[in-house]
């Protein structure tokens, strides 16, 4: 990974300031329109049965080229983990974002080869914390709403006061955000949080898998205006 790459990660990740990922896209003009919007990460879903699903083949050509220019995030639902070592190997990722039942183990023989990791989980009851400690190993723990069978892109929040629990728990740790979160939400979501970052799908699109320019440029204004330094 090139020192711009982990540039952009580490200001992705940062916990004094919260940054804005886009995830589920499909198509290259999205891509580049992030780009230009300034928004900080990406996310390509490569789990076949998602309805934001691209064939990483397909994605390639848009995704080496944006190299260095966002973080480029492949997201996976229990996918063999040599697969997810060969996009990262031929530089398509930066991050695999592991959104399926990924045991700690798996997560930890993909950092030892050296490919940073974002853990989703689904978050239902205060219950379903106890299950954090098990990742603590991850670059960035992504909370979502809880929907078995489903991994993420629901559209629904969960109680973002459990965000907050885990952060207590993890003071170093990154937390995304995902869940349900639209431009009219957003604020109150960072505000009541501080994520790293909030991660959005269905919150910024016309469709699955198509994006809402509308409503990425407004999400990108609110995390640029609240999340300076001083007020974390």
């Amino acid at each position: 990974m090139s020192s711009e790459c982990d540039h952009l990660i580490e200001s992705f990740l940062s916990t004094h300031r919260c940054s804005l990922k886009i995830c589920g896209v499909t198509r290259d003009s999205d891509a580049r329109g992030l780009v230009d919007a300034g928004v900080a990460a990406l996310g390509v879903n490569f789990w076949p049965l998602s309805k934001r699903f691209i064939d990483p083949d397909d994605a390639a050509p848009w995704l080496m080229e944006l190299k260095g220019s966002i973080v480029r995030v492949g997201v996976f639902v229990n996918a063999d983990l040599d697969f997810i070592t060969e996009l990262h190997s031929k530089g398509w990722i930066d991050i695999a974002q592991l959104h399926g039942d990924e045991t700690p183990a798996e997560m930890t023989i993909l950092l030892d080869r050296g490919i940073p990791c974002i853990k989703a989980l689904g978050i239902r009851d205060a219950g379903d914390l106890s299950s954090l400690r098990d990742y603590e190993q991850a670059n960035a723990l992504l909370l979502d709403t809880a929907a078995p069978g489903v991994y993420g892109g629901t559209g629904a929040t969960f109680d973002w006061s459990l965000a907050n629990e885990a952060k207590k728990g993890f003071p170093s740790m990154p937390i995304l955000l995902a869940g349900g979160i639209t431009p009219a939400n957003a604020a109150d979501a960072i505000a009541t949080v501080r994520p790293a970052a909030i991660d959005i799908a269905s919150g910024a699109e016309i469709s699955p898998g198509v994006k809402d320019f509308a409503k990425v440029g407004a999400l990108q204004a609110i995390v640029n205006s609240g999340t300076c330094e001083s007020v974390w």
